[in-house]
């Protein structure tokens, strides 16, 4: 199985990787069955999210995507956040084995997660926005 550069290098040097103290939304998605949980914590201010640090369990392509992820909506608005793809992680990161697509998936699942306790926590119904915040399909295998 080879990877990219980036995904080695995301990997071996991990950004935005913690805990926010007083996130304003916090995201977990993932279970212990398919070995991959990602815990993704976001600031936000003004509607742009100004921080964002994930804390994952898994494998080296989890770590990758969740650090590419964190990197590729800091500093953008929710919904530009809201928009991203887990296609556009893995183009970001120069591909991934086809194995190891359900990591980008969670990615964005836990993107997602966090914005809609974001939501929550303001009081707004985040289904309408956000969609249904599901695990992701290769959980279920």
């Amino acid at each position: 199985m080879l990877y990219s550069d980036k995904v080695l290098d995301h990997f071996a040097n991990p950004r935005n990787v913690g805990e926010i103290e007083d996130a304003d939304g916090i995201g977990e998605v993932g279970n212990a069955k398919c070995g991959d949980i990602m815990k993704m914590y976001i600031k936000v201010n003004g509607g742009i999210i100004t921080d964002v640090k994930f804390k994952t369990f898994g494998c080296g392509a989890a770590v990758a995507t969740s650090s590419m992820a964190t990197e590729l909506i800091v500093g953008k608005s929710i919904d530009d956040a809201l928009k991203l793809t887990n296609k556009a992680v893995v183009e970001a990161l120069d591909g991934l084995p086809p194995s190891k697509i359900h990591c980008s998936v969670l990615a964005e699942q836990a993107i997602k997660s966090a914005i809609s306790d974001y939501y929550q926590k303001q009081g707004i119904d985040p289904v309408p926005i956000v969609g249904e915040v599901g695990d992701c399909d290769a959980c279920h295998h």
